[in-house]
Formats: structure tokens, C-alpha cells, sequence
């Protein structure tokens, strides 16, 4: 039993000789320079750093099509069939007397000539419906890009509503005159 004390005062001397000769984490860092970091350091901003660069690389690449994913057997590159609307002109509404008009120009973007066969059955509704929605618009509500967005978008609607099954990409303005 006499033993044991003495084992432990040597175990106990050990720890306090490595303390004195290595240091703790921090005095290590001070003893081998500006560039070496502790292990708890290196996970604290090490991983999210590494995190945070695999994201921003995943997404890049993703975005801007970097691995070429987006192009497909079935929608080869410039396979985009346009149809042109007839041109509309159209007096907007307004809470005066004086008489604003519109003139509208339109192409549709599909995907495939199946799309634009589908367009003529239905056509006179289409331009009814457009005609309805752009009779009701203010000249306030066509102002900036944002205004233009927002036509574009509720006419790519209810077209898309119109020819159900299918579908058309995008809605083209070719003219936008308001007078």
C-alpha cells in the first residue's frame, strides 16, 4: 500500500513535467506560431468554412449549369418552337376622361410543335381572354419592368389554363406600345 502513494506522485509529477515542457493547447499555439491552430479551433472554423465552400461550389455549379445536367435527350438545345399572336390593340381603363391604348405584340415560346398544334383549336378563346384582362388594366399597372412582369406572367396563366395538358414555356413581348 506504500506503493501506491508513490505511483501516484509520480503520475502526478509526470502530468506536471509535460504541462511544464509542452504547455497547454493555448501555449502551444503561442510557442509554434501565428499559423497553428488548436484542434477545438480547427473545428470551430475549419469544418463550417469547408461546409460553406462545398455549398457555394454545389450551387454555382448548379446554376450555372457547370456539369451540363439540364440538357436532355428529350429537350435538345434550340429544339424551342415560337408562335406569333396577333397583334392586339386595346384601350386601357382609366378613371378620367382621357383614352389610353395598348398595343401588343406577342410570341409564345413551346417546347415542341405539339404545343402549338394545340393553340389553334383554341385560339379565339385565348384572345378573348386577353382581350378581357388587358381592357381592365391601368396605365399605372404597366409601369416599370415589374409592371411588365407581371402582364407577362398572368398572360403566360391563362394561356397555360386554356391549352390544360399542355403547356407553353414562356410569353414574348415583340411590341409594347402604350399611348
Amino acid at each position: 500500500m506504500a506503493e501506491e502513494p508513490e505511483d501516484g506522485k509520480e503520475e502526478a509529477e509526470a502530468e506536471e513535467g509535460a504541462e511544464s515542457e509542452g504547455g497547454s493547447d493555448e501555449e502551444v499555439v503561442e510557442k509554434k506560431g501565428r499559423f497553428s491552430f488548436t484542434r477545438k479551433q480547427l473545428l470551430m472554423f475549419g469544418v463550417p468554412a469547408l461546409l460553406l465552400l462545398g455549398g457555394g461550389g454545389y450551387f454555382g455549379a448548379t446554376q450555372f449549369d457547370l456539369m451540363g445536367a439540364s440538357q436532355t435527350a428529350e429537350s435538345p438545345v434550340g429544339a424551342k418552337v415560337y408562335y406569333d399572336l396577333p397583334e392586339m390593340v386595346v384601350n386601357l381603363s382609366s378613371g378620367d376622361k382621357r383614352v389610353q391604348y395598348l398595343k401588343l405584340k406577342v410570341a409564345l415560346e413551346a417546347s415542341d410543335q405539339m404545343v402549338v398544334k394545340s393553340l389553334a383549336p383554341v385560339m379565339p378563346r385565348v384572345l378573348d381572354m386577353f382581350q378581357l384582362y388587358l381592357r381592365e388594366l391601368r396605365s399605372s399597372d404597366l409601369e416599370g419592368s415589374a409592371g411588365i412582369f407581371r402582364l407577362k406572367e398572368e398572360l403566360l396563366r391563362r394561356i397555360n389554363l386554356e391549352i390544360h395538358p399542355n403547356h407553353v414555356d414562356r410569353v414574348l413581348f415583340k411590341e409594347i406600345i402604350v399611348q
